[in-house]
């Protein structure tokens, strides 16, 4: 069992295409992209936290959790309409949760802090909502999928520096 985190993959939201400047033609690529990026990497044993804005419409929920591989926890975030807590597919459902992964003490929320319970013990906060546009603190990281690549990742990428804020796609002429 590996244990991954995300945020802000906003199925189905036509919106974010343009506001976050996805790298996809319509709605129905990117959430295909998004359902095969996330079974690329979640096995049925993996667990994911899902640090808010699943998806436009909470009636699709529980079709998509079926698609999604893993144990699936939320951490509700300001897209997310109590019945998007409420669909069937979800181990549990928050506003904010305090986890051990490690050796390292781990704040999630869908909002970024300006500071955190244990911050200055070495505490790490994992957040979403900004979609990799906010300039992080030390031993903070935006895990939602415009910042990681559109898929889920564990912490020790995180830790590691593996991944980078992408930049925004070039709507240029080829």
């Amino acid at each position: 069992m590996a244990l991954f985190f995300t945020a802000d993959t906003h199925f189905g939201d036509h919106r974010t295409l343009n506001i976050h400047r996805r790298p996809f033609a319509t709605v129905g690529e990117m959430d295909e992209a998004l359902v095969t990026a996330w079974n690329a990497v979640i096995g049925p044993e993996d667990v994911v936290w899902h640090l808010g804005d699943v998806t436009r419409r909470p009636l699709d929920v529980a079709a998509l959790l079926a698609r999604l591989n893993g144990t699936k926890h939320l951490i509700r975030g300001n897209n997310d309409p109590v019945a998007t807590g409420e669909a069937d597919g979800w181990a549990s459902v928050g506003d904010y949760a305090e986890l051990t992964e490690g050796d390292h003490r781990l704040i999630l929320c869908h909002y970024p802090f300006r500071s955190w319970n244990g911050q200055h013990r070495r505490a790490i906060n994992l957040h979403g909502h900004s979609h990799g546009k906010l300039k992080p603190m030390l031993r903070q990281y935006d895990v939602g999928v415009d910042a990681r690549d559109f898929r889920p990742v564990r912490l020790a990428e995180l830790v590691a520096g593996k991944f980078a804020p992408l930049p925004p796609p070039s709507h240029e002429p080829a």
